[in-house]
């Protein structure tokens, strides 16, 4: 079986050359980070693999691709670039998601989001770089609660760098769960109480706008909100207004509803917010560990072809 790598970019397509072993399936790498759905159907005939790190693969786009019968999305958002039941139902094509890979890097940048909120630090240096000595009074986050929305491997590995650190770990998951420093609550503690409140939901019907206004409105007043999850778990519109008014102090987002985030949007120009360019999962090492997942997945593949 052969498999394409659709949107490769030199960073990564170095990785898959550098990683990929003789006996794998023959992987064809296309370097262009910014190909579009429309020219899919011509950049995958003869393959029926497709990895993909970023692009929609709509499901009219996908009917135009016959031979395809495997997508091995980098990641797991896959919902948020196709739809893998209408695939599955109306093209016969199986979506395979990757886990784990980045547990540690979303983790730290997660972590790291939280302290420059806390301190303001994006704030100044916005002001120091056009002459301003903006010196803004910072949240000692020692003592301080951190509730964990959703607790999967990204969020266990918060809820170790948050203990170290010294914080209380509060944490709702929709199913039972257990870890060791980690108190479990309600939802309603779990917002009542977080000092600052870090998002681990993965996104799906059910959790789509999980955090409405009715739900930030219930968020302790003051607190920081971090979302390296899924933009859309959030409801934008609400955390804006939240924003604005002052119940929510800060929001510090790697994910957003539009990505990228358009010039001039909203939240680019809200002070009390911090932005990054959805990159949390952007380390050498998570790179290393995505792409040797993702040849395992063809390997398997092609093994039960």
């Amino acid at each position: 079986m052969r498999a394409c790598f659709v949107d490769a970019g030199e960073a990564l397509g170095a990785v898959f050359r550098r990683l990929r072993r003789d006996a794998d399936p023959e992987v064809t790498i296309n370097l262009q980070p910014d190909i579009t759905p429309d020219a899919l159907p011509g950049v995958l005939a003869g393959h029926e693999i497709a990895i993909i790190d970023h692009t929609a693969l709509p499901t009219d786009i996908a009917r135009q691709v016959p031979g395809l019968r495997h997508v091995v999305f980098l990641g797991t958002g896959a919902r948020s670039y196709m739809n893998p039941e209408a695939l599955k139902a109306e093209c016969g094509i199986a979506v395979h998601i990757i886990k784990g890979y980045g547990d540690t890097a979303v983790a730290e940048m997660a972590f790291t989001l939280m302290w420059t909120a806390a301190k303001g630090i994006a704030g100044m240096d916005r002001g120091m770089r056009a002459g301003r000595w903006l010196r803004t009074d910072g949240l000692e986050l020692t003592g301080k609660t951190v509730g964990l929305l959703g607790f999967g491997g990204i969020a266990a590995e918060m809820a170790r760098l948050c203990r170290g650190a010294g914080m209380t770990v509060l944490a709702w998951n929709r199913t039972p769960k257990s870890a060791e420093g980690v108190e479990f609550v309600g939802l309603d503690r779990l917002l009542a109480e977080s000092h600052v409140l870090s998002v681990h939901l993965l996104l799906n019907d059910e959790t789509r706008g999980f955090l409405s206004a009715e739900r930030l409105a219930r968020l302790r007043p003051g607190a920081v909100l971090v979302n390296t999850a899924r933009g859309a778990v959030v409801d934008e519109a609400a955390m804006v207004a939240a924003l604005r008014s002052g119940a929510l102090a800060h929001a510090a987002l790697d994910v957003f509803d539009i990505e990228p985030l358009p010039a001039g949007h909203v939240l680019t120009t809200l002070e009390n917010v911090t932005l990054s360019a959805h990159s949390a999962f952007r380390t050498p090492e998570a790179g290393d560990k995505l792409v040797q997942a993702a040849l395992e997945h063809c390997r398997r593949i092609a093994a039960g072809s």
